[in-house]
């Protein structure tokens, strides 16, 4: 299968490497090329695992967007969700009937994403998914070299419009197997563990990473009072998925620290062990925050004012990373350069009314 990937993080350095091993014809998208030119000279990606490292080759590496979109099934977006309007932008006049975009994960970008596209006049039947998180626990190691630590074994994943699940499950499951569907791509946006795992961790060691150069907040950072910050976080997601009508599994976050139920099984131990974590986060910069805190975390919030449901962590967590970035108003309401239901104007609509959106996809 021919699989567009866009973007040059971690995650797209993992997914060309390990989907090009699989035997997919990959292309590859960045902004810049000179960003390639390093792979180019090596003769592929250096692709490390627990079976050891060898060199992957890329079918093809380039800046020219419509040149990577043509012919392929599956776009594959691993890229933080604040960059989802520029590729809405770049993406919008290439796109055609039959394609299918997956985020991983996606912050509810499906939506925004097929509204930009719509806005730019392209009305193709194009399927958007997203999934709980990247396939991979990954980083590079310099300009050529991906390690994976290790590979998700359960993604669930949201499908919009959901009318088209049936085709989206089709085609990303032919790249991803461990993929399976856990109904509309709200359903999908609330299976993002990112606003849920990584905003306890950065708000609650901000002293220690504003202190040291490098500092592991997985490991050293993770301590019986953030996990239980990070609990009852997760709690108040749960309960909106319930409160929606999103049945189980909900993938509950203290699976990744007991046990193997989780999307990456019995990972957490390997995660530390592998040290690729001790790193340099800035709290204003870092995407922990700028995605995961003021769009995630922000876009829960704003679905619990929907719903009704008091989410006291998650509102006070924003207040802390309001008055960190000086965005005080976060966690008291609507802010508009947040991702919410408000700013992606779905706010005055029911919640049957959304969910009939988004089984059918029809947005005037």
């Amino acid at each position: 299968m021919r699989i567009a990937i866009l973007g040059g993080g971690h995650g797209c350095f993992a997914a060309a490497a390990d989907l090009s091993e699989q035997g997919h014809q990959v292309a590859w998208w960045r902004r810049h090329s000179a960003g390639f030119e390093p792979i180019r000279e090596a003769g592929g990606v250096l692709l490390k695992d627990s079976a050891g490292q060898r060199q992957i080759p890329i079918a093809l590496m380039s800046a020219d967007i419509a040149e990577v979109l043509g012919g392929a099934e599956l776009i594959l977006l691993p890229v933080p969700a604040n960059s989802h309007e520029d590729l809405a932008r770049a993406m919008a006049p290439h796109l055609v009937s039959g394609q299918v975009v997956f985020m991983a994960p996606g912050t509810f970008g499906s939506f925004l994403i097929d509204k930009m596209v719509r806005q730019l006049g392209n009305l193709a039947e194009v399927t958007y998914a997203e999934t709980g998180t990247l396939p991979y626990l990954a980083r590079t190691h310099g300009p050529a070299t991906v390690a994976i630590t290790i590979r998700a074994v359960r993604l669930p994943t949201g499908v919009y419009p959901l009318s088209r699940s049936a085709h989206a499950m089709d085609v990303i499951q032919r790249a991803y197997p461990v993929v399976h569907p856990c109904g509309d791509a709200l359903s999908g946006a609330l299976m993002n563990a990112g606003p849920i795992i990584h905003p306890p961790l950065i708000l609650l060691n901000a002293a220690p990473l504003q202190h040291f150069e490098r500092w592991d907040i997985h490991h050293e950072g993770t301590t019986p009072a953030v996990r239980a910050v990070t609990n009852a976080l997760d709690a108040e997601r749960m309960a909106l998925r319930e409160a929606l009508g999103y049945g189980a599994p909900h993938y509950p976050l203290a699976d990744h620290y007991n046990g193997d139920r989780w999307m990456y099984g019995d990972a957490h131990k390997r995660l530390t062990d592998s040290g690729d974590w001790r790193e340099t986060i800035d709290l204003h910069h870092h995407r922990y925050m700028t995605e995961d805190v003021l769009l995630g975390l922000a876009f829960l919030a704003s679905v619990a004012r929907k719903v009704g449901c008091e989410v006291p962590v998650a509102s006070g967590l924003l207040a802390i990373a309001g008055a960190i970035v000086g965005r005080p108003g976060l966690g008291r309401g609507p802010d508009p350069g947040a991702r919410s239901l408000e700013a992606l104007g779905l706010n005055e609509l029911s919640v049957p009314k959304l969910q009939d959106l988004l089984r059918s996809g029809i947005q005037s």
